[in-house]
């Protein structure tokens, strides 16, 4: 495992530069408000989402091992300091030890984030974040609590570690580019796509979501997530030796199958595929097969309409730098009936909505799998970060063969901050942007997790030899001849297209949201009323919060290492660069510094915006289906350049930029012969 090693004393940031990891010092916080959903339960429902909300908060302490490795002690002395004593009673004596109000304000805001982000790395963004306060204030808060001895031991092993900014350490990454503890330190890229050959070659391709990778000596070491240990296996693969080894992070694997045994119980018995999906989940963390685990997702898929929704394992690969290993998470909510409506009937038109997409049928799943769309208000979302929607499972061949299921997180998308400030738009754009924020996000989440994550096939050789297109009848829309390239068996898209597989795909989906939130049909569901070829506000809305966030993206690009640190950020940020490219004045960016403002022209969204995104989308979409690595790559690379005109600008986007926002989450408890919902003030 990657060690806690001493801090390089080289390559530090000066002052200025320093101020960029510095917590905030003011950071919003929300409440997930899920009351009034709750209480709609029946008692049997609140036990079960009680038992699953304390199993997924128990997988989710696994988030702080796969951030840091200073982020695990550092959660065990913050846990003890806090359980021994409240905040009321420790301030006074920090205090009195000299600890002044301002440094004491620093330190919360520090421990609000590290414990909202599940370590000291923004979920949003992978970059390091320290404290405001100098580390001696922080020494002395630890040396006033009355287990002083105990914890200045613990935090004197890991202090250095923890105000770190060495180049190194400021954000997560491979080799020379940052940490990841998903990783030894002595693993190569080259280490990480041997292994990941071995897994395809032998038809594991999707096993590397729920592992760790070590090199001990000359051995590979592949480490599964499981409760149970088993006698590893050593295989040998290109003259390489590598162990599989059962047990990685086995007490919270543990604990986490023992709950969700616990809610089956609780599973009505009307409802096999939920039970199923249960007992295939437990089996999953017990054994570590990642093949239990696609067979819990296929119980999923076919559990209609439960009135508690919830999905656990090793889900998105958003942080592994190679973008093949899952972080855990974990969420359980409480489905939003008359919310939901609407999006049902998205979903009762997907087969018209997705024939209006700019690739040939050929390209496109044989038969539509109807999902599941539903509104969820979130009871508990245990994880490093909470989305506003979702699109899962990520298994290729569920989603083509089974289907998925889409969720809108309802309560995560009205939650606001007050004090945000709008950057970057001109004064009657603010306005726009103040009024139909809301409304058209709505809009493009819908179209974005279910047309844009649900549409698309991927062209593949099966085991037996046959393909699931016709190899001499298909033509390559791009280059009118045949069909040259396409996914081997045991093949999967992020292990053919690897660390960008996350941002590609974000940005095709994002795509998709543009290009079918003008249509009429789609508006009038979420009580819309437009003609053809008319921008209304909704529209305009949602084409100008794109290209704003394509300029906040820069905030995401690390210069030095030439990486980004944000999938759906790098996503956004292409998606400006194209209609940025698309000319005739549809986007441009007005002025220097913080005074910059990027424009978008109403009156030529339909016209060249359309063609410019719909000529993107057939290109994102067609090399993701024929596994063109080569040209997708290229293209992706080249747009995601930034120029220096660019980089001046990401120097005012640093400048202006805002915290995000982080949500107090209830907590759920047994009792009464059902569950009940504790809440904190915000």
């Amino acid at each position: 495992q990657r060690r806690i090693a001493p801090v390089s004393i080289a390559a530090m940031t000066s002052a200025a530069e320093e101020e960029v990891f510095k917590t905030p010092i003011s950071t919003p916080i929300c409440q997930l408000d899920s009351r009034e959903a709750f209480g709609g339960l029946s008692e049997d429902e609140k036990l079960y989402a009680h038992n699953m909300s304390v199993a997924s908060w128990a997988g989710a302490l696994v988030c702080f091992i796969q951030t840091s490795p200073e982020s695990p002690p550092l959660f065990a002395l913050l846990h003890s300091l806090f359980t021994a004593e409240a905040p009321s009673r420790l301030q006074p004596k920090a205090e009195a030890a000299g600890v002044s109000a301002e440094d004491w304000a620093a330190f919360l805001q520090f421990t609000a984030c590290f414990l909202g982000n599940m370590g000291n790395y923004l979920s949003f963004g992978d970059t390091k974040f320290v404290p405001r306060c100098p580390q001696s204030a922080f020494t002395s808060i630890i040396g006033s609590s009355v287990n002083a001895a105990q914890l200045l031991e613990q935090w004197n092993a890991i202090a250095d570690r923890v105000y770190d900014l060495s180049v190194e350490s400021r954000q997560l990454g491979l080799e020379s580019d940052g940490i990841s503890t998903y990783y030894s330190a002595d693993i190569t890229k080259k280490d990480i796509e041997l292994v990941q050959d071995f897994l395809t070659e032998n038809k594991m391709g999707d096993q590397a979501y729920n592992t760790r990778l070590f090199r001990a000596g000359n051995v590979l070491r592949l480490c599964i997530a499981s409760a149970e240990s088993k006698p590893s296996a050593t295989h040998t693969f290109r003259g390489q030796s590598i162990e599989v080894a059962y047990g990685d992070h086995a007490p919270f694997m543990k604990v986490l199958a023992d709950y969700i045994e616990k809610a089956k119980a609780s599973v009505p018995s009307d409802r096999s595929a939920q039970a199923e999906m249960c007992e295939k989940y437990a089996v999953a963390f017990r054994g570590g097969n990642i093949e239990d685990h696609k067979a819990s997702q296929r119980a999923w898929v076919k559990d209609k309409g439960p009135p508690v929704e919830t999905n656990i394992g090793f889900i998105e690969s958003y942080r592994d730098p190679f973008g093949v290993r899952g972080e855990f998470e974990g969420f359980v909510a409480v489905v939003n009936r008359e919310q939901s409506r609407k999006f049902q009937e998205l979903v009762d038109n997907a087969m018209d909505f997705i024939a209006m997409l700019p690739w040939p049928e050929a390209f496109e799943k044989d038969s539509f799998l109807r999902p599941d769309f539903t509104s969820l208000d979130v009871v508990s979302f245990s994880s490093s970060g909470i989305p506003a929607g979702i699109n899962i499972p990520n298994y290729d061949d569920i989603r083509q063969n089974d289907g998925f299921k889409n969720v809108s997180l309802g309560n995560v998308l009205s939650a606001a901050s007050p004090s945000e400030k709008i950057t970057f738009l001109s004064p009657a754009d603010i306005e726009i942007f103040k009024e139909w924020r809301g409304k058209s996000f709505e809009v493009q989440v819908a179209i974005h997790e279910l047309l844009g994550h649900g549409s698309g096939k991927l062209l593949k050789e099966e085991e037996d030899g046959s393909f699931n297109f016709d190899k001499m009848a298909v033509t390559h829309p791009l280059t009118g001849g045949k069909i040259e390239t396409w996914y081997k068996a045991g093949e999967t898209w992020d292990g053919k297209f690897g660390a960008m597989s996350s941002s590609y795909e974000e940005c095709r989906a994002e795509c998709v949201g543009l290009y079918l939130c003008s249509v009429p049909r789609i508006l009038s569901m979420f009580g819309h009323e437009a003609k053809a070829s008319e921008v209304i506000d909704v529209i305009y809305g949602n084409w100008l919060i794109m290209v704003r966030a394509g300029l906040l993206g820069l905030e995401f690009y690390t210069p030095a290492s030439n990486t980004w640190r944000q999938a759906h950020m790098q996503a956004r940020y292409v998606i400006l660069r194209v209609l940025l490219a698309a000319g005739s004045g549809l986007v441009k960016v007005e002025g220097k510094g913080e005074s910059a403002v990027v424009t978008l022209d109403r009156n030529l969204i339909m016209s060249v915006g359309n063609k410019a995104i719909g000529d993107f989308l057939c290109k994102l979409n067609v090399y993701k289906a024929t596994a063109d690595v080569v040209a997708g790559s290229k293209m992706y690379a080249e747009l995601s350049e930034v120029p220096p005109e660019m980089l001046e600008l990401r120097q005012a986007v640093l400048s202006a930029k805002q915290p995000r926002k982080l949500f107090v989450q209830p907590v759920t408890e047994a009792g009464g012969g059902g569950g009940t919902r504790k809440r904190f003030p915000g």
